[in-house]
């Protein structure tokens, strides 16, 4: 059985757009895939296909060689999905809606463990207030704080590193580079390059 994500024919259509057609792809463990492409060209939709929130028009995802459609528990155990806002309850703080994602998630949330997540990201001493007064750029470490936190093995996020500073941005890249060294694997998008370790395997998708 193939392990890592395979993409097999994949096609999208919107309306009556044809965003992409015949893609082929396989992501072993351990490696990046990138994708790229204007505003419009369909990351985002195909992001969503990876995770199974969205049905392609033509062709199939595979998880460690079966279809989604027939592991969809374990992958959606095994998988951490970041859309491109941060999907913070502005009324909870960052640690309380790290809880809550975790327990979505299906980890139980240590809160020592959370907390050290929040402090590693830059959000010491904003810990406990309303996520409402955080700036862009802090609602986008909170979310992004979850990663480190749980066994998930694939992590698909969508521009994760916008309104990131450069402390931050740097902190991020810590976090992808030994969850791929570990064996996970991460689907992202971002107009730009990420700078990890020449050791670390980059795939490229132009969409």
């Amino acid at each position: 059985m193939s392990d890592g994500l395979e993409l097999r024919d994949l096609a999208c259509v919107r309306g009556r757009r044809r965003l992409f057609r015949e893609l082929n792809l396989r992501l072993p463990p351990g490696q990046l895939l990138r994708v790229i492409g204007p505003n419009g060209a369909g990351k985002t939709s195909l992001l969503r296909m990876l995770c199974g929130l969205l049905a392609p028009a033509q062709g199939q995802v595979l998880w460690q060689g079966q279809p989604l459609q027939r592991v969809r528990e374990e992958f959606h155990r095994q998988l951490i999905y970041l859309g491109h806002a941060a999907a913070l309850k502005d009324d909870l703080s960052p640690l309380e809606n790290l809880q809550v994602a975790l327990r979505l998630g299906g980890v139980a949330p240590d809160e020592a463990a959370a907390l050290r997540a929040l402090a590693d990201a830059g959000l010491r001493g904003r810990e406990h207030v309303p996520a409402r007064t955080l700036s862009q750029g802090q609602r986008r470490r909170a979310a992004l704080a979850r990663l480190p936190l749980g066994q998930a093995r694939l992590w698909i996020l969508d521009e994760p590193f916008n309104a990131l500073d450069t402390a931050a941005n740097g902190w991020l890249l810590g976090l992808i580079e030994g969850h791929l060294q570990r064996g996970g694997l991460a689907v992202l998008t971002s107009h730009q390059p990420v700078a990890l370790a020449a050791t670390v395997v980059q795939q490229e998708l132009t969409l």
